[in-house]
């Protein structure tokens, strides 16, 4: 069965595929890497997509950044292996550090921690968002071949209330997203 778009996202929470327009696919990963990396390459396996949509929540890094932004590229904050390699790459690995989706946008840094307080690592790498996720499904992709995509709605402030706020906030940037990727499917 080929889906030409899947939509991932870590839990109904964030987006219901209820509300999906029809053809569109979404998929819950559940929450981190490790289970966002796994969902997505069962996705490519299965519906062999041409593009996979990462939609989610994430913390503010860069106090410029506000509603639901686009990613255009991702880096890996909780890969610290020091001194085999610098804070963000794999030792070993020779896939980039930085994954990028093509597109304009803002720089995600995801982790498995729940970030609540300043990283001046994250601040230095121009980090504007952290979520916990995209990283593994853009390396998924990447690694397949598949174009991937990521659109975040920002819930915190990634400080010590965040998880006070992302609770609140959780359900407010699904109709902003399927906006946004029915303008996406247009282009």
């Amino acid at each position: 069965m080929s889906a030409p778009v899947v939509v991932m996202t870590a839990l109904p929470d964030e987006l219901s595929q209820a509300n999906a327009p029809p053809g569109v696919t979404v998929v819950y990963s559940g929450v981190g890497k490790l289970n966002a990396g796994l969902a997505a390459s069962q996705v490519i396996a299965a519906h062999r997509p041409r593009l996979i949509v990462n939609f989610g929540t994430a913390g503010r890094v860069h106090a410029g950044v506000a509603g639901l932004i686009e990613i255009g590229s991702v880096l890996q904050h909780d890969m610290i292996a020091v001194p085999l390699a610098p804070r963000g790459m794999t030792p070993f690995d020779t896939t980039p550090p930085i994954l990028s989706s093509g597109a304009q946008g803002a720089l995600c840094a995801t982790g498995d921690s729940f970030v609540t307080s300043v990283d001046p690592w994250l601040i230095e790498a121009n980090a504007d968002v952290v979520d916990m996720e995209l990283f593994a499904i853009a390396l998924a992709c990447h690694r397949a071949g598949v174009s991937w995509c990521a659109f975040k709605f920002i819930t915190d402030d990634a400080d010590n209330s965040s998880a006070h706020e992302w609770q609140k906030n959780v359900m407010n940037g699904e109709a902003l997203f399927w906006t946004a990727l029915a303008r996406l499917q247009r282009v």
